[in-house]
């Protein structure tokens, strides 16, 4: 099977030859190429090349359309920090009070610089693959967004105490989060993650989520033009899984922190699972650590399809060594074969 055939083999809920594994490679690339964080999202180039040299190092089933979530508010004319080992940050909020949301306004997608390095990055990768290979484009989600925008107190001050201006900002960050999607979808990607970590009951119970963050994904995810996988960002998803299937997504990403048994059993039929190897212990792990972790997953989630073996968070950091990474990718072709004992 290509690796298009197993992960939609997977999706519908069904055995493939084997587990699909999605190894989300993005400043991981500054690594493999051997230059500095901010010099290697500085050119598409260096993405196109690194995403191609790291499918053929280590294996994995999906190209990794990501570059870094402060992207979004570099288009919004933020800052963006660097920093090195680690993923780029958004600097200070562009909107400092709240008077700012009515004024906010978005650029084009496609007149903007930095989104359309990493449209172009994704037009190469697709040519690449020639439809064998699923490449993963990335949006932040209007209502996760906002931690960016505007700091996390002020913005949880506001979905309390301003619901209409709350309003105003979700309508705006929709708008552009679909128009950015669409735009990655038409470049050549298979599938948007839609990362969504404010939603999870880490963060949010979830009868605010309901009035909140369901309610902007519904509606935000009817109007992507391809299947979206949600995102908590290693957030715990079960007490919401049901909803988030009812959002339109194909896809939930599941925490490390929760047991895989319990989520496969409620997503059942319902919706597809990715995770949940920690991504922060994996800086620790040898390979022998890695290939437990890989069968621990396949033992409680594989059978029946609707698995994608991944990291919970959505990005392998920087300090995890290649030797890791090729101990997970061998250990899913070797435990994670159908059909499963």
């Amino acid at each position: 099977m290509t690796s298009m055939q197993r992960v939609l083999t997977a999706l519908s809920h069904k055995e493939a030859d084997r587990v699909p594994l999605f190894l989300l490679l993005s400043l991981y690339g500054a690594r493999e190429l051997q230059m500095s964080v901010k010099n290697y999202f500085s050119s598409h180039e260096n993405i196109i090349r690194a995403q191609i040299a790291m499918l053929k190092k280590y294996g994995a089933d999906c190209i990794y359309g990501f570059t870094y979530a402060a992207i979004e508010i570099e288009a919004l004319g933020g800052e963006v920090i660097y920093v090195e080992e680690g993923p780029p940050n958004s600097g200070e909020p562009v909107i400092k009070k709240n008077g700012d949301i009515e004024k906010l306004e978005f650029p084009k997608v496609r007149e903007t610089p930095c989104l359309l390095k990493a449209l172009k990055a994704i037009e190469a990768l697709k040519a690449f693959a020639g439809g064998e290979t699923p490449i993963i484009g990335v949006v932040m989600s209007p209502f996760s967004a906002p931690v960016m925008q505007m700091g996390f107190e002020k913005y949880i001050e506001l979905i309390y105490e301003n619901r209409p201006l709350f309003d105003i900002l979700m309508k705006k960050n929709s708008d552009f989060c679909v128009e950015w999607a669409n735009a990655q979808l038409e470049a050549g990607a298979s599938a948007i993650c839609y990362f969504d970590p404010v939603s999870s009951p880490t963060i949010i119970d979830r009868g605010l989520f309901l009035e909140t963050g369901f309610r902007v994904a519904k509606g935000a995810i009817s109007k992507i033009k391809g299947a979206a996988a949600a995102h908590l960002a290693s957030g715990r998803i079960l007490p919401i899984i049901d909803d988030v299937a009812a959002s339109g997504a194909a896809v939930i990403g599941a925490s490390s922190l929760e047991d895989m048994k319990l989520v496969k059993e409620k997503c059942r039929g319902k919706i597809s699972v990715l995770g949940n190897l920690n991504g922060i212990q994996m800086c620790g792990w040898d390979a022998r650590r890695a290939e437990t972790e890989v069968r621990k997953i396949i033992d409680s989630a594989a059978c029946g399809g609707g698995l994608i073996i991944s990291d919970n968070h959505g990005e392998i950091p920087w300090q995890v060594s290649e030797d890791v990474l090729l101990a997970i990718s061998q250990a899913v072709r070797e435990w994670g074969r159908y059909p499963q004992n």
